[in-house]
C-alpha cells in the first residue's frame, strides 16, 4: 500500500543493495541490524510482497526484491530533485524558465549561456520556443515566454523592458548565378527593384511587417533558414545577418552585393532581451540575462 510507504524504507532498501548485507547497511546508515531488519519487514508487510530469501544465513534478495529496490533508487533520486527544486524556489529560482528566441540571434552564444545556467541550475526546467520575426515578443507579452531573445527594438511600449544584447550586421547577397552577381552598373535601388526580393515576414500578418523592402516582386518567407536555402539557389536577392553568410561567402556559395545608395537598407540592428516589466524576472532568469550581457557573440571578441 502507498500510502504505509516511506522514503526511510526505501532508503534502507538501496543501502542494502549498494552494501551488500543488513549488516553492512547498517553501518553505512549508523543503525543497529535489528532496526534494518525492522524497516525491511515493516516494507514486505505493507506491500505484500517477499524482499529477501531468508532461508540461508544471510537474507539475500528475490527477483521481485532486486525489481522493486531498482524502483526505489529511481523513487529517492526524484525525491531528491523535488527537494532540490522546492528550496531553490524558496530562494526566488522560477520553477520553469520558458524563453523564446527569434531567428536573428545568433545560437552559439546562446547555447553557451545556457550550458552555464544548467551548470548553476541543474534542476532548473528550460523550454526553448525558436521563432520567426515578431514571434519572441509576442510570447513574451501573451506570458508564454518568461524571457525573449529578438532582433529589431520592439515596439517600446511602457509594459516591455528592453535590455541591449549585441548589434548585428545586415549584409545584402546573392547567388553567384543570380543576375545581379554579374552586374556591371552600379547597383541602385531602380536595379534591385528588377529583381525578386527575398524578405521575412511575420506568421501571423498576412502582408507583413515588411523592412527594407526595394523591389515591387518579393517572396515572403517566415523561416530565416528556408530563404537562406532560396538565395544559395538563386530564385532572389536579400539581406542576411554576416554571422549566418559570412562562411558562405568566404567560399563563394554567395557574393555580397555592394549598393550604391546606403539608405536602402539597414547596415546593422540590435539585439535585445525583453520581458514584461510588471513580471519581476526569477533568479534564473536574472543569471540568464546577465551571461547574455557579457556573452562573446561573435568570432574574436
Amino acid at each position: 500500500m502507498i500510502g504505509a510507504l516511506t522514503l526511510d524504507q526505501l532508503r534502507v532498501l538501496v543501502a542494502i543493495e549498494e552494501a551488500g548485507s543488513f549488516s553492512a547497511a547498517g553501518r553505512r546508515l549508523r543503525r543497529v541490524q535489528s532496526a534494518i531488519s525492522h524497516t525491511v519487514q515493516a516494507l514486505e508487510e505493507a506491500q505484500g510482497v517477499l524482499l529477501f530469501d531468508r532461508s540461508s544465513r544471510t537474507p539475500r534478495f528475490t527477483e521481485a526484491g532486486r525489481a522493486l529496490a531498482a524502483q526505489a533508487r529511481q523513487v529517492l533520486r526524484q525525491a531528491d530533485v523535488f527537494e532540490r527544486t522546492a528550496q531553490a524556489i524558496s530562494v526566488g529560482l522560477e520553477p520553469e524558465l520558458p524563453i523564446a528566441i527569434d531567428c536573428f540571434v545568433p545560437t552559439q552564444p546562446v547555447i553557451r549561456s545556457l550550458a552555464g545556467l544548467q551548470a548553476q541550475f541543474p534542476d532548473l526546467t528550460v523550454t526553448l520556443y525558436t521563432e520567426g520575426m515578431a514571434a519572441a515578443e509576442r510570447r513574451v507579452r501573451d506570458g508564454s515566454a518568461v524571457l525573449g531573445l529578438c532582433a529589431l527594438l520592439p515596439s517600446m511600449e511602457q509594459e516591455l523592458q528592453a535590455t541591449p544584447l549585441k548589434q548585428v550586421t545586415m549584409v545584402p547577397v546573392v547567388a553567384p548565378s543570380h543576375p545581379l552577381a554579374s552586374e556591371t552598373r552600379p547597383i541602385t535601388r531602380d536595379i534591385l527593384g528588377e529583381h525578386v526580393q527575398l524578405i521575412l515576414t511575420d506568421a501571423q500578418q498576412r502582408s507583413g511587417p515588411s523592412f527594407s523592402v526595394v523591389s515591387a516582386r518579393v517572396w515572403r518567407f517566415v523561416d530565416i533558414a528556408r530563404r537562406l536555402e532560396f538565395l544559395l539557389a538563386g530564385f532572389g536577392w536579400g539581406t542576411m545577418p554576416r554571422h549566418l553568410v559570412q562562411p558562405l561567402i568566404d567560399d563563394g556559395r554567395l557574393v555580397q552585393l555592394t549598393i550604391d545608395d546606403s539608405c536602402l537598407l539597414p547596415g546593422s540592428f540590435g539585439l535585445f532581451a525583453i520581458h514584461v516589466r510588471s513580471r519581476p524576472l526569477g533568479l534564473g532568469a536574472r543569471w540568464l540575462l546577465t551571461e547574455l550581457q557579457g556573452a562573446a557573440w561573435f568570432a574574436g571578441e
